[in-house]
């Protein structure tokens, strides 16, 4: 066993016995970095191929033009500029499966003009051809409706000037708190939305919240809009329906200017299984970038899974993420699917118990190929960041707890920052859909938003787009229901119904927050209890945009009850930011009452109180607190202005501790705790 682990088995020694497979499996990604410095120059210059392959312009005006393609005998370059002809540009084949072409200036200027339909004509071994979009194309439009062919159109992008950044990558902050966005949706009209659009309208709003990082979803171009940016057709270009990447480049730097870092959500699980304008029978079989038969094919999502132990799908997917830092600066990546990769059976009909012998048994269900790219995109991620001075966050979407997956790669973990904390949601629905207020289990409630790897940081989050999209519903619409359409106005009566949302709302985005994880997400329109699902335009339902939206307008109205679930959400985060109690040490949980469905606990030396009880209040609650002192509210859930019912006088409430055990902590307080109400209180000397 490699002394390099042993760090990891400090932490948890109950790795001990699965500390070979463990550095067996360090050591698969350690021999790729040694190939790659060996054949490459390095890992960072490996994925530096995307300056090599696909077309590029070079500086007298020719075209250079590279492909990969090994079955193919043949092949050349068609388009609007040569008027689709076949045997005009014909490219040049080499030993290693790449063809080439170049093609000389016409007047001086570029051969393809800017914008124009290009593709490549490949010729199969029967004789067969195929016209391809090129996997590196940078951009890929829809056609237009009179054509009645969906397929997607490669664009040869070479803009007379491209975007200057302006600000440079603000610095790491010191708790993620994650606004997840689709450009797409982030209007309240019923269309698709643009980059401009989300620049000008959505980014001020996203400041004003307090988020500091926004993590968009959709980029990465696909030709069907429904999938929700999952089923990726053009890997290199962004989605046009949103706009050109230039006006990307814009909607980026401006978030940088605002101190907003921004995540790609990035789909390396799977690929479309379209072959006219997808990767799918690229070269006229089934494993040029991906497994071959039934290997090769997602059953659950109808997609092509990719070959990680190939060295030219390493070489697209490793220069896809460099290609996003280095093009479009993002600040780092969400990959989507890492469960699906994980493991050989994809997840699908798995339960995972916790045993290390599901994860790390050497004979298991790990895909270690697949495990060691994602290993080789974290080292890609912070050899970049080495490079650049700058941090670039890696988060994984894995449901499974496989273990060192946030441990970093120098000490044999698999090298993310982050894994989403993916049970919450699920807790959170399962409690509002099938338990009474006063059935809610305050232990299960702690224990599930505390059942977390030590060291292994998580983003906490009570719900995300999953459960937005229709045949789920949010937190609010489980809560409210069809009562939001008819009693959020402040002219009508409060109703019970409608009261009990608003403040378990807050309660819930709170307590997620709080003791949920090390970072926190929300959802575009989550924040202030957007009232209907997110559907989007397709066959079932009429091709209709009416729930691709989110309707911002609602805040925006000063009659509506949907101000006050915002601005509290404002309020959580202003006041994280101030006083800090994210990406701090799990906290200690002092008070679990189920008959009074009371939680306390403190992190970071704050104090957070939560009375869960649907019609009870508690004068003088005696709650325990490790540090001496002086406390007083920071936080408060039933202000008005966050429509709560004010029933606490803030500036009577001080909280001096006596030095007596209390719930094993060494001093108690008193506090008053009104019904459905969370409170969080810091040292006077703390309050700023």
């Amino acid at each position: 066993m490699s002394s390099t682990i042993a760090p990891l088995l400090q932490i948890d020694p109950w790795l001990e016995p699965f500390a070979a497979e463990i550095d067996h499996r360090r050591k698969l990604a350690d021999n790729w970095l040694q190939v790659l410095q060996k054949n490459e120059g390095g890992l960072l210059k490996f994925a530096d191929s995307y300056q090599k392959l696909g077309f590029h312009v070079n500086p007298d005006n020719s075209i250079s033009y590279k492909e990969y393609a090994p079955n193919a005998v043949a092949a050349c370059v068609i388009g609007d500029y040569n008027d689709w002809q076949h045997d005009k540009d014909v490219m040049t084949k080499d030993n290693y499966g790449f063809f080439n072409i170049v093609l000389p200036p016409v007047d001086g200027k570029p051969a393809i003009p800017h914008n124009s339909r290009v593709k490549i004509l490949l010729t199969l071994p029967d004789g067969s051809k195929v016209a391809r979009l090129s996997p590196y194309i940078l951009r890929a439009t829809a056609p237009p409706k009179e054509y009645n062919n969906p397929a997607y159109e490669a664009r040869f992008w070479n803009p007379p000037t491209d975007y200057e950044f302006k600000h440079p990558r603000p610095p790491l902050p010191q708790s993620l708190k994650i606004y997840e966005a689709h450009v797409g949706i982030s209007t309240p009209e019923p269309r698709v939305g643009t980059y401009k659009e989300f620049t000008a309208n959505v980014l001020p709003m996203i400041k004003d919240l307090g988020y500091n990082t926004v993590q968009l979803m959709s980029v990465m171009e696909h030709a069907y809009y429904a999938s929700f940016g999952y089923q990726v057709t053009s890997f290199y270009a962004i989605s046009s329906r949103f706009g050109t990447p230039e006006e990307l480049k814009e909607l980026i730097d401006t978030a940088h200017s605002m101190g907003i870092r921004v995540l790609l959500d990035v789909v390396h699980s799977h690929a479309s299984k379209n072959v006219e304008d997808g990767l799918n029978m690229f070269d006229g079989t089934d494993y040029c970038y991906f497994h071959s038969g039934g290997k090769g094919v997602h059953d659950q999502w109808d997609s092509r899974l990719f070959n990680y132990g190939s060295y030219e799908t390493l070489r697209f997917l490793l220069s896809n993420l460099k290609f996003y830092l280095q093009e479009y600066k993002f600040d780092g990546f969400r990959f989507d699917g890492v469960t699906s990769m994980l493991y050989v059976h994809h997840g699908i009909g798995e339960g995972f118990s916790g045993d290390y012998n599901e994860y790390l048994s050497p004979n298991g269900s790990v895909d270690k190929e697949s495990l060691t790219y994602m290993m080789l995109a974290n080292d890609l991620c912070r050899q970049y960041g080495e490079l650049e001075n700058c941090t670039i966050t890696t988060v994984a979407e894995d449901v499974s707890g496989y273990p060192t997956l946030c441990m970093p790669r120098s000490i044999g973990g698999v090298g993310f920052d982050y894994r989403l904390a993916m049970s919450i949601p699920d807790m959170w629905i399962k409690i509002l859909k099938h338990l009474r207020d006063e059935d809610w289990d305050i232990a299960a409630i702690a224990h599930t938003l505390t059942n977390r790897r030590y060291k292994e940081k998580c983003i906490a989050y009570a719900e995300s787009h999953d459960q937005a999209l229709v045949g789920d519903k949010t937190l609010a619409f489980w809560l409210m229901d069809a009562q939001m359409y008819t009693n959020m106005s402040v002219l009508t009566e409060l109703t019970p119904v409608v009261d009990r949302g608003i403040q378990l709302h807050k309660m819930i985005r709170l307590v997620t927050q709080s003791l949920g994880g090390e970072a926190y997400l929300n959802f575009e329109g989550n924040e202030f209890g957007h009232p209907e699902w997110l559907d989007f335009p397709r066959q079932g339902n009429g091709e209709s945009y009416h729930y691709a939206r989110r309707q911002f307008n609602l805040i925006k109205d000063d009659l509506l009850r949907y101000k006050f679930l915002y601005q509290f959400d404002k309020a959580m985060n202003t006041t994280e930011s101030k006083y800090t109690w994210l990406n701090s040490e799990p906290a200690y949980v002092s008070l679990k009452n189920e008959v009074d469905k009371v939680l306390v606990y403190e992190r970071n030396n704050k104090l957070f109180l939560f009375n869960f009880h649907p019609t009870q209040s508690f004068t003088d609650y005696r709650v325990g607190v490790e540090t001496p002192g002086c406390y007083k509210i920071i936080l408060n859930s039933d202000r008005s202005e966050y429509g709560g019912h004010g029933r606490i006088d803030e500036s009577k409430s001080v909280f001096f501790t006596t030095e007596f055990p209390w719930n094993n902590r060494k001093n108690y307080i008193q506090v008053y705790l009104p019904s459905r109400c969370a409170l969080v209180l810091a040292l006077d000397s703390e309050i700023k």
